[in-house]
């Protein structure tokens, strides 16, 4: 009988400690739900000769960025896509992961740097490189917001998601 006791102790012991495991990974998937949730919208267009650029991008509780971002680039070139960054003082840091109309199977990743001035967002020009298939903006080289071609004014968004 005492031989039992101990090996059903030890089974209820399990049990209840993966209840308390799995009500953890429940608030933690909850907290991070929450975290994501957007809290607001904004959109934007930019056009450059023949360019035109849409951006949307979404606020979420966590402070961070998303959104989608479509490149119409003259004269055939449309890149879609998503972005996801943060905002590091006046300047938006964003990853876009896009598809284009030429390699409709291939997927690409840039970054980019947006400075908020006024209502305006402007795509700076900086060096990239990239190490181990990963592109990146290279972090002692000065990113340049003077000589650019896409300034991004505020517009109404197409949805209102």
């Amino acid at each position: 009988m005492k031989n039992l006791v101990l090996p059903c102790l030890l089974v209820i012991g399990i049990g209840f400690q993966s209840c308390k495991n799995e009500e953890k990974q429940k608030e933690a998937e909850a907290a991070k739900a929450e975290a994501e949730t957007v809290i607001s919208s904004e959109c934007y267009q930019s056009v450059y000769e023949k360019d035109t650029i849409a951006l949307k991008l979404n606020t979420l509780k966590n402070g961070k960025l998303t959104g989608n971002m479509i490149m119409k680039v003259a004269p055939s070139t449309v890149r879609t896509g998503e972005v996801a960054g943060e905002f590091h003082g006046d300047t938006l840091f964003i990853d876009y992961t896009f598809k284009d109309n030429v390699n409709k199977d291939k997927t690409f990743k840039n970054p980019m740097a947006l400075l908020k001035r006024d209502k305006q967002l402007i795509l700076g020009n900086g060096t990239m490189q990239t190490t181990m298939g990963v592109t990146y903006l290279v972090k002692d080289k000065p990113i340049d917001f003077e000589n650019v071609k896409y300034k991004f004014d505020s517009a109404e968004c197409a949805d209102k998601k």
